[in-house]
């Protein structure tokens, strides 16, 4: 059972990221252009709460919002918490 939890946390994790990544695309496009911007709530939120993998990768990628101090510390503090929760998945999953 655990493995299976294990399994899709981590295809949550590829998606979010994945979602992460279009968004810090969309958003530094539209800020070209001149056009309505995607909220910082919402990039934050998505670097936070599971995709702080693709942010982190947004934004260097893409050099979007790399001068905000918060972007770093929300997306990082994400990414702490996400690979603690992930490693912490694969030792109940293999029962260390």
């Amino acid at each position: 059972m655990n493995i299976k939890i294990l399994a899709v946390y981590a295809v949550f994790l590829a998606i979010m990221s994945f979602v992460s990544v279009i968004l810090y695309k969309s958003d530094k496009v539209k800020a070209k252009k001149g056009k309505w911007r995607i909220k910082e709530r919402v990039l934050l939120c998505f670097g936070f709460f599971g995709g702080a993998i693709g942010a982190l990768s947004g934004m260097k990628l893409f050099r979007h919002k790399t001068k905000h101090w918060y972007f770093w510390a929300v997306n990082i503090l994400g990414l702490i918490w996400q690979t603690g929760l992930l490693g912490w998945l694969i030792l109940q999953a293999f029962n260390f």
